[in-house]
């Protein structure tokens, strides 16, 4: 029988403890070796940890032990953290950053000896018993750390440096003989979806390089993922038309292998992404995204003809091929993420993996419409609308639900359309919400991308707050309870549309920034100079540093707010979330704050996903004065006297 109950007081089946023992599991690194697949899965429920899996001969085996964590600090986000070697595998471990050898069933050897290095993109030289690898050297009496290409002997672990130079180095590969190496660099200010350049050198005997010479890129123009083909031709990912397509490196020349407007790369937030694979010499398997949703397609590269592959998903990566075996991690909007194996040889498709088992009925899932809305000078922004949907519940006649607008994090990122659990836990409960793609947001194109240029704080908050007055113009939702919230770079989104805007009624800040000037002057390497492109030089630009920063404007601030923090988080430190929640203390804002000890930027840990949204619920709840269908451990919420 279907209850009548106000909008927000639905009891769901969609709780946070069921997202954080099962459905937040993270899928990564798919790789294939021989007959083995592999794949990273990070588990909340052991504390975050990173786990290497295999599916052999049928059975899925986890292969590193209980005490291993296969994560890598470099860039702080990671990535690239495994290779697998006939019958071997040689991955990071989070605790000691140490590269590990691991033959088949037996115990971990350390490679490397404990230092302040970290080690990223590893790639196998079998020929040579080396491993070539991006390294991350905090061992030096520098400002910063240094990066460079590094080789490290199998057996010795002895090291030698292979080129270095530039501020950062990624995707090293080397050509099907062994004899070439290319791979990524670029320098400050830029980042990877800035400019980046391709470079190629011959290697020796003993893997020295020689005769090292740029091949494309810099001047603007973004290099993703560089490849050999089988037959030794050198193939890449670059936004030289706005748009990251597929070119192919031959006799000095550079052309496009299939011209369309769409994304083939993406933001190389981590290493180790991957959107095409090569079946043979003349064909390339590949992900693709249009307006943020993303395909699968092949390349016949002798008739330059591109046909599009079925598969009913929305959201793909880390795709890779052995011959005519494609495997990659894959979500649809009613599908949670999963490790996919499809033979295209007759389009058969199977699940490996899926991120979570749980039992809920697709009826809970609100199905995410896709919108386009106007936002400032006369352009268009984009987002998912996401219903309430409860097949147990219904609202009163008349009355509106509360909208929930999700800024997400990057903010040179995006979002998608897949199934996201955090989101229907809102939806199920009786929230409407809205997940942005504001400008600056990725898989639009180059131009959308750079919208952000100049203007974080801005446009990102003025496509939030246009979408909101679309949405409630149009009578969808209820304009007197608007909440926003966001994690990383979309938690200063939030930040700013709650102080320099008065659309929203309250708002939640997961590991937010708050101070940009405190950014700038304190963060990792990899993002030191970040903010030169969204902001503006620092310190030439502190005025606007100053006044783009919500914690200098506190007085503006008029509504009730939760931050959520990691005590280790080191890309926004806990001392911006601290002193935005001294101020609203001080001023008398109903204001709520939850520190996670062992937490860093982006939690993992199943308790304290479990806690973060639970917390988040029971703080509207309190906040909009409405009552909840169960009980929920309660938050200190202070001033909320003077709020009420």
């Amino acid at each position: 029988m279907i209850q009548t109950a106000p909008y927000g007081t639905w009891a769901s089946p969609i709780t946070s403890g069921l997202i954080a023992a099962g459905g937040a599991v993270r899928l990564s690194g798919c790789k294939i070796f021989a007959n083995k697949i592999f794949w990273l899965e990070g588990r909340p429920a052991e504390s975050g940890r990173n786990v290497l899996v295999c599916q052999a001969n049928g059975a899925i085996i986890d292969i590193t032990p209980v005490n291993f964590n296969v994560r890598t600090r470099a860039h702080e986000y990671g990535g690239g953290a495994f290779v697998i070697g006939e019958d071997t595998v040689y991955f990071c471990n989070d605790a000691d950053q140490c590269i590990y050898r691991q033959d088949w069933g037996a115990q971990p050897i350390a490679v490397t000896s404990a230092c302040r290095r970290r080690y990223a993109d590893l790639l196998l030289d079998a020929k040579r018993g080396m491993l070539i690898a991006v390294c991350e050297d905090h061992d030096i009496d520098a400002r910063e750390a240094e990066n460079y290409l590094i080789q490290i002997d199998v057996a010795t672990g002895a090291t030698m440096v292979l080129a270095r130079g530039y501020d950062f180095y990624s995707s090293p590969r080397l050509s099907p003989d062994g004899d070439a190496l290319v791979w990524l660099c670029w320098r400050h200010p830029d980042m990877p979806w800035d400019s980046t350049e391709l470079w190629r050198a011959t290697r020796q005997s003993d893997g020295a390089l020689a005769n090292a010479e740029r091949v494309i890129g810099g001047n603007g123009e973004s290099i993703f993922q560089p490849e050999w083909s089988p037959s030794g031709e050198l193939f890449f990912v670059s936004d030289r038309s706005g748009w990251w397509n597929i070119y192919r490196s031959r006799n000095a020349e550079v052309d496009a292998v299939c011209p369309m407007a769409a994304e083939f790369g993406l933001p190389q937030w981590v290493f180790g992404l991957s959107t095409y694979a090569f079946t043979d010499t003349n064909e390339i398997v590949c992900s693709y995204c249009v307006r943020g949703v993303w395909s699968l397609g092949r390349i016949d590269l002798t008739a330059r003809k591109f046909s599009a592959i079925e598969a009913p998903f929305s959201d793909i990566g880390f795709l890779c091929a052995h011959g005519t075996r494609v495997v990659f991690s894959a979500a649809a909007p009613k599908e949670v993420d999963a490790v996919i194996e499809l033979e295209l040889a007759d389009g058969r498709m199977q699940i490996i993996r899926r991120a979570s088992s749980n039992s809920i009925t697709a009826d809970y899932f609100s199905t995410p419409e896709t919108l386009e809305f106007p936002s400032a000078n006369e352009l268009s922004a984009y987002g998912y609308f996401y219903p309430p949907c409860n097949p147990d519940f219904t609202a009163a006649e008349g009355e509106r639900p509360p909208l929930i607008v999700i800024s997400h994090g990057g903010p040179t990122s995006a979002t998608t359309n897949a199934l996201k659990l955090g989101i229907q836990y809102w939806s199920s409960r009786g929230f409407a919400v809205l997940d942005v793609n504001y400008g600056g947001s990725s898989s639009f194109g180059r131009d959308y991308r750079r919208r952000l240029n100049g203007a974080w704080g801005i446009v990102d908050v003025e496509d939030c707050v246009n979408g909101v007055q679309f949405l409630a113009q149009r009578g969808r939702v209820d304009g007197e309870r608007l909440i926003i919230r966001g994690n990383s770079a979309g938690g200063y989104t939030t930040l700013c549309a709650l102080t320099f805007h008065d659309c929203f009624k309250a708002g939640a800040s997961y590991y937010g920034v708050s101070d940009l000037s405190a950014l700038a002057a304190d963060t990792h390497k990899f993002e030191s100079r970040y903010l030169d492109r969204l902001v503006g030089p620092w310190p030439g630009a502190k005025k606007l540093y100053f006044e783009r920063s919500p914690i200098n404007y506190v007085e503006r601030l008029n509504v009730p707010a939760i931050f959520l923090q990691g005590l280790d988080d080191k890309v926004v430190p806990p001392n911006q979330a601290r002193a935005m929640v001294d101020a609203l203390k001080r001023k008398g804002l109903a204001v709520a704050y939850i520190e996670f000890a062992g937490e860093q930027h982006g939690f993992r840990r199943s308790e304290t996903l479990q806690r973060a949204l639970d917390a988040e619920l029971y703080f509207y709840a309190k906040v909009f004065g409405f009552d909840l269908p169960n009980a929920i451990e309660p938050v200190e919420i202070f001033n909320l006297a003077k709020e009420k």
